[in-house]
C-alpha cells in the first residue's frame, strides 16, 4: 500500500525501519533561510534526511521568474535519488510550518511522477505531541536510481494570461487575505493578486492543531469554492509556488483530483508591469 496525500504519526513510527521509506524534513523560513539546516542537526525524527527549499526544491532566481522558480527536473532527479528515493521509495515529508514548505516537495515528487509522497498529518509538532523522539544522529544515505517522468501539473504565466477572467480557467490564490487584497504586502514588491482569481488561503485546510480537516469537510468547503468549475480546470497560485501545493493536498484528500500549479505564481506574475493586477 502507498499513501499519496498522508501519513500520520502511528503509520509513520509503525515504519521508522522500513527500507522502503524515507522521511524528508523541510522546514524552512522565508525570513531566515537557515533556519531549517540549524533546526534539522539540532534534532529531527530519526532517519530523516534534510532538503532545502531554496537550494534543493527551487531552481536559480533570474529577477522576472519568481521567489521560487522550479528546479530543472532532471538535477532534482539526481538530488532525490542521491538520498535515497527510488520507485518503490514511500516518501514522507514534514516540517513545523502547517505543511507550507513539505507541501512543495509532495507536488514536486508528482510533478516527476513519484506518486508515494505523503505529508505528516501535522507535522515535527505531531510527532513531538505524541511523545515520539528526535535525534541529532544523521542517517547513513543509500543512493538510488530516480528516473523523472514529468507530468502535466503546472502551467506558465502566458496560459494563465490567454485565460484571465474566463470560464476556461478557475484561479485560487492561497495567500492570506491581506495580500490577496493588496494590503500588508512586505514580501513582494506590488501589492494585489492576478485579475479573477478567488481566495483561500492555506491554512483554511486545516484544523487548530496543524492537522488537515476530514475528507468530507475540505470535499464540501472546496465544492463552494470551485462554484460548478470541474477539478481540471483549477489553476493554484500563490506568493512563490510554495503554499500553493497544499490546496493541491487538500483538493486530493477531498477526491478532487486534476487541478494543476501556476508555479512563478505572484513573485513572478507582479514582475511583469505589463502584466493586469487586481485590488
Amino acid at each position: 500500500m502507498s499513501y499519496t496525500t498522508l501519513v500520520d504519526v502511528a503509520t509513520l513510527q509503525a515504519h521508522l525501519d522500513d527500507p522502503n521509506w524515507l522521511v524528508v524534513d523541510v522546514r524552512h523560513q522565508l525570513s531566515d533561510t537557515g533556519y531549517g539546516e540549524r533546526a534539522y542537526a539540532e534534532a529531527h525524527i530519526p532517519g530523516a534526511v534534510f532538503l532545502h527549499c531554496d537550494r534543493d526544491l527551487s531552481g536559480p532566481l533570474t529577477g522576472s521568474n519568481g521567489r521560487h522558480p522550479l528546479p530543472d527536473p532532471e538535477r532534482l532527479a539526481e538530488r532525490l535519488g542521491g538520498i535515497g528515493i527510488g520507485s518503490a521509495t514511500q516518501v514522507v515529508v514534514y516540517d513545523d510550518a502547517q505543511g507550507m514548505i513539505a507541501g512543495r516537495l509532495w507536488w514536486l515528487l508528482r510533478w516527476l511522477g513519484h506518486d508515494a509522497v505523503a505529508l505528516l498529518d501535522g507535522g515535527v509538532q505531531a510527532w513531538q505531541a505524541a511523545g515520539e523522539p528526535l535525534t541529532a544522529v544523521l542517517p547513513t544515505l543509500e543512493k538510488r536510481l530516480f528516473v523523472p517522468r514529468a507530468q502535466d501539473l503546472k502551467v506558465d504565466a502566458g496560459y494563465v494570461q490567454e485565460r484571465i477572467e474566463t470560464p476556461h480557467m478557475h484561479l485560487v490564490d492561497a495567500r492570506g487575505a491581506d495580500r490577496f487584497h493588496g494590503e500588508n504586502e512586505t514580501i513582494d514588491p506590488v501589492g494585489g493578486h492576478i485579475p479573477g482569481a478567488v481566495n483561500r488561503f492555506f491554512k483554511d485546510n486545516l484544523l487548530p492543531d496543524g492537522r488537515f480537516k476530514p475528507a468530507a469537510e475540505l470535499r464540501a468547503e472546496w465544492l463552494a469554492i470551485l462554484a460548478g468549475s470541474p477539478p481540471d480546470l483549477v489553476i493554484h497560485q500563490c506568493g512563490s509556488g510554495v503554499s500553493a501545493c497544499l490546496n493541491m493536498v487538500a483538493m486530493e484528500i477531498a477526491g478532487l483530483s486534476g487541478s494543476r500549479l501556476y508555479a512563478g505564481s505572484w513573485s513572478e506574475w507582479c514582475a511583469d508591469p505589463g502584466r493586469p493586477v487586481a485590488r
